[in-house]
């Protein structure tokens, strides 16, 4: 019975796993991939707008790494990460949800992770992680999948940049509060890029123009930057399990490993800090979960999510 229950599931599963092969196919992958040049004006309506509520806060939800793996999907793992999702949306009760990267080892748990966050009627939005696609169809398979999501405000983003570069702005009585910038980090040898770092320049300058002022900004990717591991090393006392000096009274969590940024040179932190963004938000290192304010900007482990990967119970949510 479990046998023919398994092949049950994946024949059901057969047209939602072949349609980004079909879109591919018809309308091509660059179909989906917006024209964007440095010189082009920027419009308000570039953005993705969510409306906060003047009398709440708003409440941005991060899940991230919570790649179950393939036969697990369905099994005791598979059924642990969607209580997990499941019991924090409800707790939270959130505005919007964010998932920074390793989404799912295959395409059964792409498609059960997409179907667990859109259930809930919530604006989720997704980034890639530098294993997602190395376990399923390909990285358009996973970015396809997130696009067509009903309540996910996944956009591919320009030709150029990876997949899934793309822009929030969370607007009070019409003026726009805070940009949240998604990126695609790439995978260890590669990081954001010069286009992408023009990019997301030309976004966060285009919102201040049009605002008449700087725009704080938060950026969510998967890999985190080199600075993660200097301030770590600066604010965090190994011997004493604490943070020291300045950095005890802002900064929060622990790493229970290294920290592990790409091998690419990226000038991207500093761009950041010139730009007034006031977070970075990443994942990758399962059991990372510091949250440190360095040179003016917080730098944050989103916490692993479920049992998915190497893990530790207390260093997940």
């Amino acid at each position: 019975m479990k046998y023919l229950k398994t092949i049950l599931v994946l024949v059901l599963a057969i047209p939602q796993i072949l349609s980004p092969v079909w879109a591919s196919l018809f309308k091509g992958e660059d179909s989906f991939f917006e024209a964007w040049s440095p010189e082009q004006t920027y419009t308000s309506d570039y953005c993705i707008e969510l409306k906060k509520d003047p009398k709440e806060d708003f409440v941005i939800l991060n899940f991230t790494d919570v790649q179950i793996e393939k036969w697990d999907a369905q099994g005791e793992l598979g059924r642990a990460a969607t209580q997990t999702i499941y019991k924090l949306i409800k707790e939270t009760n959130p505005d919007l949800i964010t998932v920074t990267g390793d989404n799912g080892w295959c395409t059964s748990a792409y498609l059960k992770l997409i179907k667990d966050i859109d259930r809930f009627g919530i604006p989720w939005a997704p980034v890639m992680g530098n294993h997602d696609g190395s376990c399923c169809i390909s990285e358009f398979w996973c970015a396809y999948k997130l696009y067509e999501a009903k309540n996910c405000i996944f956009k591919f983003g320009p030709k150029g940049m990876g997949y899934g570069n793309y822009a929030i702005n969370i607007t009070e009585n019409g003026k726009v509060i805070h940009t949240v910038v998604m990126m695609d980090s790439h995978d260890g040898d590669e990081f954001i890029n010069a286009d992408q770092q023009a990019w997301y320049r030309w976004v966060l300058e285009g919102v201040a123009k049009k605002e008449g002022r700087t725009v704080e900004s938060s950026v969510f990717f998967h890999i985190p930057v080199p600075e993660f591991a200097t301030a770590y090393a600066q604010a965090y006392d190994k011997q004493k399990n604490c943070f020291v000096g300045d950095y005890a009274a802002t900064s929060f969590g622990v790493n229970h490993e290294e920290v592990c940024y790409s091998n690419a040179t990226s000038p991207f932190f500093g761009l950041c800090k010139e730009l007034g963004t006031k977070n970075i938000i990443c994942g990758h290192d399962h059991v990372n979960c510091s949250s440190i304010l360095y040179q003016g900007i917080r730098l944050t482990y989103g916490l692993h999510t479920g049992p998915g990967g190497y893990w530790e119970e207390e260093m997940s949510g």
